[in-house]
């Protein structure tokens, strides 16, 4: 059996996603992304092959993602991210109309037209205050785990409010609220909400529509999530393994294409 493969090469992470002929997923992985894009390309390759049972060699195509996409030698197809995570998001959510993508450096909010195709797309134009990493970085300095932080605000009852666009500023923000004594549980539900009002005027400039899916390494925290389901009123989208969508989008783009060549055969 033919099988397909996405890779999303990230600031933060690498992530791929084996499919077969019928769009089921054999193998996922996600493995740190280090200066080596084809090196840890590979390494995510083999590994999600590995979690499949499968091997890497039974890869008859592959599609790259993400800002290292143009990095690895043995792609067959490179794409946007946009386009993978749109793709991604709608496969799974059939009624998707807006995607948030939220990684460690960037925000996206996209709006689809039909069959996960882009109607338009906004980023953020500020800096990393409105996308994951500041997560870390806030995590760090509170000395709790990022796993901790998603559950964390969610036993708030006095959120702090974190106004400051630029990450260093929010930074003095947070020490600010430490120095005057305010909550651990707090402050971070101040941090979910500042993300989550950044990721709200991008919906808002694309046209916020429901279904909304959330995708991207901070839907796994609890907190974020229902601090952007409170700010758009909308019941929110969360795939079982968001960080992983855009690898996802690529490989189903990738199997779209090894189609039109009549390249896919099941065994």
């Amino acid at each position: 059996m033919s099988l397909v493969a996405g890779i999303d090469i990230g600031s933060k992470s690498t992530k791929a996603v084996i499919l077969d002929v019928h769009r089921r997923v054999v193998g996922r992985a996600k493995v740190r992304t280090r200066p080596d894009f084809a090196g840890v390309a590979r390494e995510a390759l083999e590994t999600a092959a590995r979690q499949g049972g499968v091997s890497a060699q039974d890869v008859t195509y592959i599609a790259t993602t993400g800002f290292g996409r143009y990095n690895v030698p043995f792609r067959d197809l490179q794409i946007t991210e946009i386009t993978c995570v749109a793709r991604g998001a709608a496969f799974l959510f059939p009624g998707t109309r807006c995607v948030l993508d939220v990684g460690a450096q960037s925000t996206r909010a996209i709006k689809l037209r039909e069959a996960g195709k882009v109607k338009e797309f906004k980023s953020n134009d500020k800096c990393a205050a409105g996308a994951g990493g500041f997560l870390e970085r806030a995590a760090k300095y509170l000395e709790i785990s990022l796993e901790e932080l998603g559950t964390i605000s969610l036993k708030a009852d006095n959120p702090q409010a974190i106004s400051s666009v630029c990450a260093v500023l929010a930074e003095s923000e947070i020490i600010n609220h430490v120095s005057a004594g305010q909550s651990v549980e707090n402050i971070v539900r101040g941090i979910h909400d500042a993300l989550a009002s950044r990721a709200q005027s991008l919906l808002s400039r694309v046209g916020l529509e429901p279904e909304l899916t959330l995708v991207g390494g901070v839907a796994l925290q609890a907190g974020a999530v229902r601090a952007v389901e409170a700010l758009t009123g909308l019941k929110v989208n969360v795939p079982e393994s968001p960080e992983t969508v855009g690898a996802l989008g690529a490989a189903l783009l990738a199997l779209q294409r090894l189609e039109k060549r009549g390249g896919a055969a099941a065994a």
